[in-house]
């Protein structure tokens, strides 16, 4: 016997338009679950977007998931909206979307795309739920334009939520409750400004990292409930640290209660395989073109930074979005209507995603992983770029990592593969990233990267870590790689805390809190970290030494840094530096400092002489530690 299903909806006509325009980025408000009062009665209010389907129910463990018992109505206006208020339906309630589709009388039992909350897997169902929650970040909130400027200081801890740390007593991730407590006050303590969590909307399966997602609207279940990670939120704002979510726009699987397939007809994936499916990931691909698709992404991503006060979204595999034949032999992909390899639908919604985000909030970023050089990623749309706040300099990683991995002895004939970013690093807004993606299948830990003995490995990390500080752009550092992670990141397992027993594994933490402390502390190494007259070489033609000498400036020209970066594990004494001005040089930062486990040599207060040298009046002669970055100021 059918149950009342009682006619009601949230959408006027407006919201009808705005989403068929692929214009409304506040479905949120309008689909899902919505716990209402109608009449006087208490219940839930459901919509879903379903335009190939016969028939939609409501299917759940109020009605023993049984088709048929609460159907929704289909709205006149052609839509395919299916709505309807279904009274006594609690907070709580797991529930389905029965639909039978007019294609090929297919039946499909799927989960909501707008679900707040979700079973925790391997359990597929959708949740009803809210998300009431009374926010203590107001400071944070209305003090984060400043701190989120391109003109700070931001670094960026990426942290996998399943792995960073277990209760081994339980043999069990840490809770969101947990990590508001253990994971903001080591943060905090390293000095990091932000950070960055891997996608924790809800995901199926394990071994994919989160970047596979199914619950679009709902953070994962693995760690507790919606608002147990607004708390965790709450309490990084509390302490001063902004938060940034992995958002995954590019693709999604294929699993049965998800989105592929969702009515019986291609709805969100696009319907052409050249474009509709990925062969890497196997997975499918948005249909960018379809405009309620568009309103279906856009309101996603302004949904974490409305209700769940995000701080920035890094936007995953931005490349294979932005080319047809990403990852495509000839004949597996189809030019565009201008004869180009750009997915001119793709670059149309990335451009109105960013107009939107950057229109909507104060405060905010967005990032690309971008891996390509498509051009002007990282300026605003308006001036032909894709609008994003700043991107990941893949460049810069792949020929550091290179270089470092190089026995020193050899160092001096790939002078070029460490100074070559200096030549396009002003083009884009750069973030540095050492990220998860650098320690696995085989590629080692950072610090199993380094070449010689221990002394030497752990000197060449801090070595890394003190020129990707002194380097102009953002910072990005996977967890692990503050405690000189040996082996390779495992997603099943915890970090491995037992190694700050030991002190070289001490020294590489202290050697990054010291990093950001400098970094955060001194105007010159970030007030114009992506603009060129924030950085100015001193001499990068030093191959025969393998050193590097370069000056940071802010917007004091006084308070300029010179930066000397020795990459062998040979003392140089009495070398000499061109320097911008006479003074006296102060040595503020040593990577080769005692307390970090280095050899101790460092320069006492050196006085500049008038003497020409690298093309300037002054000069100083100093000395320069073994695998060691100095950086003076000079008073």
């Amino acid at each position: 016997m059918k149950k009342e299903v009682q006619v009601h909806s949230l959408f006027s006509d407006f919201d009808i338009s705005l989403f068929r325009a692929g214009k409304h980025y506040r479905l949120y408000e309008k689909f899902g679950a919505h716990i209402l009062e109608v009449d006087g009665e208490k219940g839930v209010y459901f919509a879903v977007w379903a335009p190939s389907a016969k028939s939609v129910s409501v299917i759940g463990d109020f009605n023993y998931w049984l088709e048929g018992e609460h159907p929704l109505n289909v709205r006149w206006d052609e839509s395919g909206i299916w709505e309807g208020f279904i009274p006594g339906v609690e907070k709580g309630a797991k529930y389905k979307y029965k639909i039978h589709s007019s294609i090929d009388d297919m039946k499909l039992e799927k989960a909501d795309p707008y679900a707040l909350k979700c079973e925790h897997p391997p359990n597929t169902a959708s949740i009803v739920w809210d998300l009431e929650y009374k926010w203590k970040d107001k400071k944070h909130m209305s003090s984060r334009k400043d701190k989120n400027s391109l003109s700070s200081p931001y670094s960026i801890y990426e942290v996998h939520l399943g792995s960073w740390r277990k209760n081994m007593d339980e043999n069990r991730s840490l809770t969101y409750v947990e990590m508001a407590d253990e994971l903001v006050s080591y943060v905090k303590e390293v000095g990091f400004t932000h950070v960055e969590f891997m996608p924790i909307m809800e995901y199926p399966y394990d071994p994919s990292w989160g970047y596979q997602l199914t619950g679009y609207f709902a953070p994962t279940s693995r760690f507790g409930d919606p608002q147990e990670f607004m708390y965790l939120t709450d309490a990084f704002h509390k302490a001063g640290i902004g938060v940034i979510l992995d958002w995954v726009p590019s693709h999604f699987p294929e699993d049965k209660h998800g989105l592929g397939k969702f009515d019986g007809s291609n709805l969100y994936e696009h319907p052409d395989p050249r474009k509709g499916y990925h062969p890497d990931w196997k997975s499918l691909i948005f249909n960018y073109g379809r405009n309620e698709v568009r309103s279906f992404l856009i309101s996603n991503a302004i949904f974490w930074l409305d209700k769940y006060h995000a701080d920035g979204l890094r936007v995953d595999a931005v490349a294979s979005m932005l080319y047809l034949d990403y990852s495509r032999e000839d004949g597996e992909w189809e030019p565009n209507e201008h004869g180009g390899r750009e997915n001119l639908d793709a670059i149309s919604f990335v451009r109105d995603l960013n107009t939107e985000v950057y229109k909507s909030f104060d405060g905010v970023q967005t990032i690309a992983e971008e891996s390509t050089s498509f051009p002007m990623v990282s300026r605003p749309v308006d001036l032909g770029g894709l609008g994003f706040g700043m991107k990941w300099m893949m460049g810069w990683m792949h020929d550091t990592l290179e270089y470092f991995k190089k026995d020193s002895i050899y160092r001096q004939y790939h002078q070029n593969d460490i100074t070559f970013s200096m030549t396009y690093t002003f083009t884009e807004n750069f973030v540095l990233p050492l990220s998860h993606d650098e320690v696995v299948y085989g590629k080692k830990s950072l610090l199993g990267r380094m070449p010689g003995d221990d002394w030497q490995r752990f000197a060449n990390l801090r070595l890394l870590y003190s020129y990707m500080f002194t380097h102009p752009g953002a910072k990005l550092l996977f967890m692990g790689a503050e405690i000189g992670q040996y082996e390779e990141w495992n997603y099943n397992t915890s970090l491995d805390w037992h190694l700050l027993d030991y002190e070289p594994h001490q020294g590489i933490k202290k050697v990054l809190t010291d990093l950001n402390k400098l970094y955060k502390t001194r105007p010159a190494l970030h007030e114009k970290q992506f603009t060129a007259d924030g950085f100015e070489w001193i001499s990068y033609d030093d191959s025969q030494n393998s050193v590097l000498t370069y000056i940071r400036k802010g917007e004091d020209p006084k308070k300029s840094l010179v930066v000397v970066c020795n990459f062998t594990p040979t003392v140089l004494k009495d070398y000499s530096v061109g320097v911008p001005h006479s003074g006296k040089l102060k040595e503020i930062f040593n990577s080769d400092n005692e307390k970090y486990g280095g050899s101790g040599i460092k320069n006492k207060s050196i006085k500049t002489k008038k003497e020409s040298f690298h093309g300037r009046d002054n000069s100083a002669e100093i000395t320069i530690p073994p695998l060691g970055c100095v950086v003076f100021e000079i008073l």
